[in-house]
């Protein structure tokens, strides 16, 4: 079966000072999965304007999308529909509200929890999806 139809990702790498990276443990259509805060870009919605929705929508956080970090350059096809080829898309994001994000990794909810992960701790093997897996070893380089 061949893909028939996009599916553009946008996640946030967001950095506290001491270094450790910002991830989501979150259990969607029956599958566990650990990843980097995001999801999919709507239709009518630019690329910044969707990261920020969907920190807003999963940690109630308001950011700052900085630096474009990576890009998808090859094909990947969704774990969830084979019929739709990935593009995801990261960037480094900031935020004023450090208390916010303390607020969710201490009140995790049923379908998602929130944690710091060291880079040089973090073992690559724990992380779900190929993508997020080329994204964590460039943050370790």
């Amino acid at each position: 079966m061949s893909a028939e139809k996009f599916n553009i990702r946008v996640y946030g790498i967001l950095k506290h000072p001491n270094g450790s990276i910002l991830l989501t443990n979150e259990q969607r259509n029956g599958m566990k999965m650990a990843k980097f805060v995001g999801g999919g870009l709507e239709f009518n919605e630019g690329l910044k304007n969707a990261l920020e929705r969907e920190f807003k929508e999963e940690m109630n956080l308001d950011i700052e999308v900085g630096e474009l970090f990576y890009v998808n350059d090859f094909l990947q096809i969704s774990a969830f529909n084979p019929k739709d080829q990935l593009l995801s898309i990261y960037y480094e994001v900031t935020t004023k509200d450090w208390r916010t994000v303390e607020k969710c990794i201490l009140n995790p909810t049923s379908e998602q929890s929130f944690f710091w992960a060291s880079p040089n701790q973090l073992n690559i093997d724990e992380i779900t999806f190929p993508i997020d897996k080329i994204v964590v070893e460039k943050l370790i380089l």
